[in-house]
């Protein structure tokens, strides 16, 4: 057990070190000079630009910049972007947001998704099961973009129901729209999954076992098949949760939200490197807990799991 443990962590070291330096090579190699690009229509003067350079070090070699970045990042510093603000406090505003519209973007996959996969498991062949069957195809073939524009015209702009945009009027009234905008692609998964999973181990042995013992219904599916079922949709939820958590750009820019999504975006569009990575390296972060969790998970689900 302390060997596999060694080994997955190790494993998650090597990931991190080397897809954080990707990140970090690919955003200080876009086009375009960062620093000319702080002074907008106005030039800067040379002497300026070569003055901010040598504070930020960029004209260091990559190598020494990244491991600069990493020195910092191991005292809990993100950097600083180049109008002087720490990239850290920039994201600890913008994660409460984040934090509340994943989370109850999560627990729409898990409560919705779960209760549609059930539902047309136990209802094969029928109706209702091709009616989400055909609901979760096209669930998950629409762009995000055009369901958060549809949601927020009808909703919003229309019925008037919902807010169209911003986070003021609190939770859950201001994370309902985009929150379910975010969850369907999940939910649709991990509806199909647990549909496929679940008609798998009703055909099971055991399940005509317990069936033949007289145990209820209610108890066989829901202590039993749904156990055994869970394991596919729980590594999907797991890993989705890190995306979750990450702020879906495309949805906090339509409904203007101050989240994680949108800093990264505004980021982007600023040239601002050291936010971009700063972002993108608490995204991994989160990535890499998650994935940890999906294999603690299976082992809590399924004990018959280990890695040796």
């Amino acid at each position: 057990m302390i060997r596999s443990l060694s080994q997955r962590l190790l494993g998650l070291v090597i990931v991190f070190f080397g897809v954080t330096f990707i990140i970090y090579a690919m955003v200080f190699a876009l086009p375009g000079d960062p620093i000319r690009a702080l002074g907008g229509e106005r030039p800067i003067s040379d002497t300026t630009v070569a003055a901010l350079r040598a504070a930020y070090h960029l004209d260091d070699p990559l190598i020494v910049q990244y491991l600069r970045y990493i020195g910092g990042l191991l005292t809990g510093d993100f950097g600083t972007d180049f109008l002087g603000r720490s990239v850290g406090e920039q994201m600890l505003r913008a994660l409460p947001v984040t934090i509340v519209l994943g989370l109850s973007a999560w627990a729409l996959e898990i409560i919705v998704g779960l209760g549609l996969g059930i539902i047309a498991a136990l209802r094969r062949d029928t109706w209702i099961d091709r009616g989400i069957l055909i609901t979760t195809i096209l669930a998950t073939s629409i762009p995000v973009f055009v369901v958060g524009v549809s949601a927020q015209l009808l909703f919003g702009v229309r019925w008037g129901i919902l807010p169209v945009a911003g986070d003021k009027a609190g939770w859950p009234v201001a994370f309902i729209l985009p929150a379910a905008v975010i969850a369907i692609y999940g939910l649709a998964v991990v509806s199909r999954l647990i549909r496929t999973s679940m008609i798998d181990n009703l055909g099971m042995d055991y399940v005509r076992t317990a069936r033949a013992k007289g145990l209820a219904p209610s108890r066989i599916v829901g202590v039993h098949v749904l156990r055994n079922s869970a394991i596919p949709a729980v590594t999907f939820l797991a890993t989705d949760l890190g995306y979750l958590l990450g702020g879906a750009v495309v949805v906090e820019g339509i409904f203007n939200l101050p989240g994680i999504g949108n800093l990264l975006f505004s980021a982007i569009r600023a040239h601002e490197g050291p936010t971009v990575v700063g972002i993108s390296t608490a995204l991994i972060l989160v990535f890499l807990l998650t994935s940890a969790l999906v294999d603690f998970l299976h082992t809590l689900l399924d004990p018959r799991i280990r890695h040796d």
